[in-house]
């Protein structure tokens, strides 16, 4: 599996789960690409962070590792106005690449049709009704084939570890957690 992975963000996304995602994945050796809507992006709670490039400069077709999506009411749902983050997500999917989403952003995937009812998935508490997929479960990590979701900032490590362990092994996944004084 390729060692790559992009987080988009957008004004609204939620700090802890974005911040969680790329700190972890960079302290396992993952190349991650944060692409923001702006130059600048406000985050849920007013945090400010300068993404590496903007969403729009980033190639329809480029192929990541993982898109890994965070949450944040406001950041999903500039999420599911952007064309272009489809088509990214889309491509991605069809090179059967890992796509993550955390809290509000599963909705992403089903709004878009990105997933049939096969997909096991779970989300933020709030948003279970919303999501109406069939397929819903109240763990905090659920994996289901090429697609990982989780609850929210509550287990943003758990998720991230998660994906870190299926890029890479479970050997990175102790080293990172240890770095951190985190039990996994």
């Amino acid at each position: 599996m390729e060692k790559s992975v992009l987080v988009p963000i957008a004004h609204g996304s939620e700090e802890l789960e974005t911040v969680t995602i790329i700190d972890l994945l960079r302290r396992a050796d993952i190349k991650v690409t944060v692409a923001g809507e702006n130059d600048m992006v406000t985050f849920s709670r007013g945090v400010r962070i300068i993404p590496d490039i903007l969403l729009s400069e980033v190639p329809e077709y480029e192929n990541f590792g993982a898109i890994v999506l965070p949450g944040g009411g406001q950041g999903v749902d500039n999420f599911l106005e952007d064309d272009h983050l489809l088509e990214i997500v889309k491509y991605n999917i069809r090179k059967n690449n890992l796509i993550c989403a955390i809290c509000a952003a599963p909705l992403f995937l089903t709004h878009h049709k990105l997933i049939d009812e096969s997909v096991m998935i779970t989300s933020f508490p709030d948003m279970g009704e919303e999501l109406n997929h069939k397929n819903y479960s109240e763990d905090d990590v659920v994996v289901s084939g090429n697609f990982i979701t989780s609850r929210g900032p509550g287990t943003a490590i758990n998720f991230t570890l998660k994906i870190i362990e299926t890029m890479t092994d479970m050997k990175t996944v102790r080293r990172v957690a240890k770095e951190m004084c985190y039990k996994y």
